[in-house]
């Protein structure tokens, strides 16, 4: 559904990510692993199409800059941007007539009671709190019923309600068959609920980890620090030097 092909994006002499691969299926949850300044916010919005790269991108067969796979993709950024002057509900509105919705009404009211925001309908983007923000541009990602989701970490700024619901809406979302990308540099935050761990490290993916993998009680935890902090991993030969 969502595959990276040597993908290569740099900044003048800075490679921000170098020849990065990657794929995630239907139906499954990739998780998008690194210490800050590994690459996955430049590989993120490269993915979602906001940064020109060298290599290919395609969503469910479709070229990420073209109108279909854009159709088919749900994007929340790490920072929320609202609209300052559209209303809660204006933003829905707003998404509905961009995607040229149909009947999306009472899925936006779901997923407004879902995060606790049905009693802030007419409050204006600049007069939410960040976490609030950040609960509006999740609804709407969704609101279209993409097939793909990709989200740039996407706890930080939540109540304890938002971290479940939208923990709840991740599995939700899985067992639909959507392919969601999760970007963290918190591991305990996805633990408990992936497929696929891609883990970043000086702008490659060092280490591909898939759950099976583990043994003997391993966590995704320790297979991270093994790649980040040098315990012996054999990802961490393949980082860049």
């Amino acid at each position: 559904m969502i595959e990276v092909s040597h993908l290569t994006k740099k900044y003048g002499k800075l490679c921000a990510n170098d020849d990065v691969s990657l794929s995630v299926a239907a139906g499954e949850i990739g998780i998008l692993l690194g210490p800050n300044g590994a690459g996955k916010s430049t590989l993120i919005k490269s993915i979602c199409g906001l940064l020109r790269f060298q290599g290919t991108v395609t969503i469910a067969g479709f070229e990420n800059h073209s109108v279909q796979a854009k159709r088919l993709l749900g994007y929340v950024p790490e920072f929320p941007a609202l609209y300052p002057m559209l209303t809660v509900s204006e933003h829905l509105e707003f998404i509905a007539r961009a995607y040229r919705l149909e009947g999306w009404e009472a899925y936006a009211e779901e997923l407004l009671r879902r995060f606790e925001l049905d009693d802030k309908r007419n409050k204006l983007g600049k007069e939410l709190s960040k976490g609030m923000q950040q609960k509006v541009s999740v609804c709407c990602a969704l609101l279209p019923r993409p097939a793909a989701v990709i989200l740039d970490e996407p706890l930080v700024g939540l109540d304890p309600h938002g971290i479940r619901e939208l923990k709840s809406i991740i599995a939700e979302l899985r067992a639909q068959g959507c392919a969601l990308l999760i970007s963290t540099h918190m591991i305990e935050s996805v633990e408990e609920n992936w497929d696929v761990t891609y883990i970043m490290q000086k702008a490659r993916i060092a280490r591909t980890v898939r759950r099976a993998d583990l043994e003997g009680g391993q966590t995704l935890e320790d297979a991270y620090f093994e790649v980040t902090e040098g315990k012996g991993s054999d990802g961490e030969s393949e980082a860049k030097e």
